[in-house]
């Protein structure tokens, strides 16, 4: 089995034009200092080896630096994973990289939905709705379309 695929949006933005450059407001911050403090709590995800990317739009980013802050990892930058990216061109990505480390993705809806619909029912118009900052886990054989099967759903509402 390959090692957990966790997706999770990005915390809550700003208004702001051009939409890459929105920024997290201080409620968007707050987010995802404390997903990342939940994620490095958990003692279930090998957070060691952990791979952690994020689309290159600012609120991405930020969400994914307050996230590595406090699992002590680097961010990577991935460019296919935008709003507007095809689900299947995530998976087609997927499908070249090793399986053999933890990896969350940190994105945007309309696509963590899409996306992660595709893994889990083989179909990107069923995805799930995803709050802000939340994160998917999800368990698969291969990391594939219609193979992977929804571990956990967390939103920061939901870590008391």
């Amino acid at each position: 089995m390959a090692e957990p695929l966790l997706i999770m949006r990005h915390g809550e933005a700003g208004a702001g034009s051009p939409d890459a450059c929105r920024e997290l407001t201080a409620r968007g911050l707050a987010e995802a200092a404390r997903m990342g403090t939940w994620l490095a709590g958990r003692e279930d995800l090998d957070l060691a080896r952990l791979r952690l990317a994020a689309s290159p739009y600012r609120r991405a980013q930020q969400t994914a630096e307050r996230v590595g802050e406090a699992l002590g990892v680097p961010v990577e930058t991935l460019p296919c994973i935008t709003p507007d990216d095809p689900p299947q061109a995530v998976v087609d990505w997927l499908l070249e990289q090793d399986d053999d480390r933890p990896l969350l993705l940190v994105s945007h809806m309309p696509l963590v939905g899409a996306f992660t619909g595709l893994l889990v029912e083989g179909r990107g118009d069923r995805g799930l709705g995803f709050p802000t900052a939340a994160v998917a886990e999800l368990d698969a054989e291969v990391r594939a379309a219609g193979c992977a099967r929804l571990r956990r759903f967390t939103s920061p509402a939901d870590i008391t």
